[in-house]
């Protein structure tokens, strides 16, 4: 059986943002986190929604910032998570913020507890059977984080991710141990994935390094170039956010006001199901803000419901 495939001609449309803040406390991720998404809104409207796997630590901010707080507790298994986006999404989210995703790797029940605990079951303290079985033991793991990162990539919202960041050496032999910085405690398959990755040194409060010296921070700070003017500012702050927002939206002109009431009007003056179904299909293309489908998609499903009630006998 051949596949039909089809083309036309690339241009920049509204597209996803992952960005990561990488950094250790007292770096300001949380903070910067709340500013970055704040400047988003700006251009997608909609709600923040701010996944708190750090005791709460956001309602420290709730007085600054207005955005629906999640509170997550263990088990931070990958799949935990994911519920835990998929909720935000579900529940008409324009941007998520994920603070912590560190926990996802060394949490009670993330990734590196998943693996140690299949070897104890499979291998209790028989040391060469846990070797073997090592590979193995990985498996599950990588397989829900590899679901949870593909699924993240789909979802067509903006998520900020914070990761917490420790020192790191490289032990050679034969030679003294080789520093190389502060890095993430994640996965590296989510910094692989990332739109954009700051790195945020202790005390810095919320401003990112972009060109360090030490080899894994080199790594780590990821600055495409089309986001090098938006971050002109030193300070993560509302102004990048919505920057970056604008880019994301693409080159399609946001339709106006008048436009999207001209849309709701359509829609309640639709004579058929069938003709809603041709109004859902234009409008859905176009680059309108979350708020605005979502007002477009309440008018459709009333009129909908009001000719289907019409043509009941």
């Amino acid at each position: 059986m051949s596949r039909t495939f089809t083309s036309q001609q690339a241009k920049r449309e509204r597209v996803p943002l992952l960005v990561g803040l990488i950094g250790a406390s007292g770096s300001g991720k949380t903070y910067s986190a709340l500013r970055l998404a704040t400047g988003m809104q700006r251009v997608t409207g909609g709600t923040i929604f701010y996944i708190d796997t750090e005791a709460r630590r956001a309602l420290h901010y709730a007085d600054d910032f207005d955005f629906n707080h999640v509170p997550f507790d263990p088990p931070f298994s990958p799949l935990d998570y994911l519920e835990a986006i998929e909720y935000c999404v579900a529940q008409k989210a324009s941007i998520v913020i994920v603070d912590s995703l560190s926990h996802e790797h060394e949490g009670p029940g993330g990734v590196l507890e998943m693996h140690d605990q299949f070897l104890d079951e499979k291998a209790g303290t028989d040391w060469d059977k846990r070797q073997k079985l090592n590979f193995a033991a990985w498996i599950k793991p990588k397989g829900q984080r590899q679901r949870l990162i593909n699924t993240m990539l789909q979802l067509g919202v903006n998520l900020i991710c914070c990761f917490r960041a420790k020192e790191k050496m490289k032990l050679q032999t034969g030679a003294q141990p080789k520093e190389l910085g502060w890095m993430p405690i994640a996965g590296a398959e989510f910094l692989y994935e990332m739109t954009a990755t700051c790195l945020l040194y202790p005390r810095s409060d919320g401003t990112p390094t972009w060109n360090p010296t030490l080899p894994g921070e080199r790594q780590m700070a990821k600055l495409p170039k089309q986001f090098i003017d938006a971050f002109k500012e030193e300070q993560l702050s509302e102004d990048i956010g919505e920057k970056l927002a604008q880019w994301a939206a693409g080159d399609e002109k946001p339709p106006s006001e008048d436009e999207m009431v001209a849309a709701v009007h359509e829609a309640t003056a639709a004579k058929s199901v069938d003709e809603l179904q041709t109004i859902g299909a234009t409008h859905g293309s176009r680059a309108w803000t979350p708020a605005h489908r979502l007002e477009i998609k309440r008018a459709i499903n009333a009129r909908k419901k009001t000719i289907e009630k019409e043509s009941q006998p």
